[in-house]
Order: C-alpha cells, then sequence, then structure tokens
C-alpha cells in the first residue's frame, strides 16, 4: 500500500480551527486536499477563515458553536456531516487562558478555562462519536505542556490540560477497537500565536530567554504543528494511539525555562 499524505475526499472537522495553531491545521489540511469545516464561536471569524480557505482542492465550509454547548457542538457536527459525509479526522482545539495566581482565581475564572478545555473537549469528542468513520478516523486533542509540567500563574490551565490529556487515553482505550485513533499534541512556545506573544514573551527580552531554553534553539511554528497533525492523521501513524506528543523543540526536557512564571503578567486573559 503506498502511503503518502494525500487528504483528497476527506472530511475534517476542526474545532477553534479559525485562528492561531488550529487555523494553521485547518490550513494545512485544506492544502493536502481535504474537505475542510472550521468551527468556532465567533461568526466573524469563522467567515474570515473561510475566505481565507477559499480555492483548496476541497471543499470549505465553516461553523458556529460554543464548545461548552454541548447542543450547539451536535448541531455544528450534524451540518458538517450532511455537507460533508462521516468525519476522517477530527481537531479538537478551542481554548481559553490567563495568568494569575490560584489564591487570585476566581470560581468563575477557574471553571470558565475547564470548561472551555476540558468539558468542551468532552462535548466535540462526545458528539463527533456518531459521527466518525470506521474504520479509520483519527481525532486529535491540543493540549500543553502545563499538563505535565507544573506552572505559576497556571492552576486552571494545567487542571484542565492534565484532564485533556486522560481523556485522550481512555478515549483511545475505549475506541480502539473501532479502529478510532485518538492522540494529542502538546505544542511548546509557537511564534505568532497571541498566547505566546501575551502569556510568555510579552517583551523582546523573554522572547530572547524563551528562544534561548528551547534546545532547537528556535520558536516552533504553525506548520511544525500543523505538519504533527497530518502525520498524527495519516496511515503513517496507523499504528499510534493514546499518545500525547510534545512539538516544542525539546523544550519540556529543559529543568529551568522561560515559564509563564517569568512574564509576570498576571490577569492578562486570552481566549
Amino acid at each position: 500500500m503506498k502511503l503518502d499524505l494525500d487528504f483528497s475526499h476527506k472530511h475534517v472537522v476542526v474545532f477553534g480551527g479559525t485562528t492561531g495553531i488550529n487555523f494553521g491545521i485547518a490550513q494545512a489540511f485544506a492544502r493536502q486536499g481535504a474537505d475542510v469545516m472550521v468551527v468556532s464561536r465567533k461568526p466573524e471569524n469563522v467567515d474570515e477563515a473561510v475566505r481565507a480557505l477559499a480555492g483548496s482542492r476541497g471543499r470549505i465550509h465553516g461553523g458556529c458553536a460554543d464548545v461548552r454547548d454541548f447542543a450547539a457542538v451536535g448541531a455544528a457536527l450534524d451540518a458538517s456531516v450532511a455537507l460533508l459525509g462521516p468525519v476522517d479526522v477530527l481537531v479538537s482545539g478551542a481554548a481559553g487562558n490567563f495568568l494569575a495566581q490560584a489564591r487570585d482565581i476566581s470560581a468563575n475564572g477557574f471553571k470558565a478555562v475547564m470548561d472551555i478545555d476540558l468539558l468542551g473537549s468532552f462535548h466535540v469528542a462526545r458528539q463527533a462519536y456518531r459521527h466518525l468513520r470506521r474504520p479509520g478516523a483519527s481525532v486529535i486533542h491540543i493540549s500543553a505542556p502545563q499538563a505535565s509540567i507544573p506552572m505559576r500563574f497556571q492552576a486552571h490551565c494545567a487542571a484542565a490540560k492534565a484532564g485533556v490529556d486522560q481523556l485522550t487515553r481512555v478515549l483511545a482505550l475505549e475506541w480502539g477497537a473501532e479502529d478510532i485513533r485518538v492522540n494529542a499534541i502538546s505544542p511548546g512556545p509557537i511564534d505568532g500565536t497571541e498566547g505566546f506573544r501575551r502569556l510568555m514573551a510579552p517583551t523582546e527580552k523573554q522572547r530572547r530567554a524563551a528562544r534561548a531554553a528551547v534546545p532547537l534553539q528556535r520558536m516552533g511554528s504553525f506548520d511544525d504543528i500543523a505538519n504533527l497533525a497530518l502525520f498524527l492523521a495519516s496511515p503513517f501513524a496507523g499504528y499510534i494511539s493514546g499518545a500525547v506528543v510534545p512539538c516544542d523543540g525539546g523544550g519540556a526536557l529543559e529543568s529551568v525555562k522561560p515559564t509563564l512564571e517569568a512574564a509576570g503578567r498576571a490577569g492578562q486573559e486570552v481566549v
């Protein structure tokens, strides 16, 4: 069997797929000929992303849903399946974050991040389950280093992403018999993201420090994450499931690194 990264006639749904890393993933699948549905809670972002993806070989559609709304997620998936057929690749990447010490986080603030990151990931996976192609579907969650590396000012995000990682593993266990693979990507510092700029490197000095702390001595790019997503969704990764794969230039290996603590900008919200 010839193995390649051609996703022609494959149906890819990307939640949170209108901006940042997730848009980069949607763009990569579109370039490989996939039929792509991008889903976001902001209609203006959906419209802009669909326009930006226009001209791809595959069909491009957009849908609006807040991942915290179980019914809205289901409706968006129903619409995508009606247009494009069973889902071959599901990317769940909606997330929210801000900097705050645990003692200062309100109950509502903690709940907001848990609802978007963890509950939202469950909503997407749970609603998509009935639509996933059998055999052969691939589910990819977008996690974060905070899931396994404790970071000050990140109690809420760390708890939520740790839950996403375990959700990934449990779904891989439960859905594996149906040949549905479930994995997660844990991005390191990715250049061009609002989260990196505001949370880790708001100044040029902090940006240089962040770059120096990465063993590969560079920031990651949208393409780095998108290429990993393409691989995980492809036949090349046909025996990989239940993995949380770091894409961080080796950054997680460093014992001392410029974490969110170094930024010292508590209260800066990124959703």
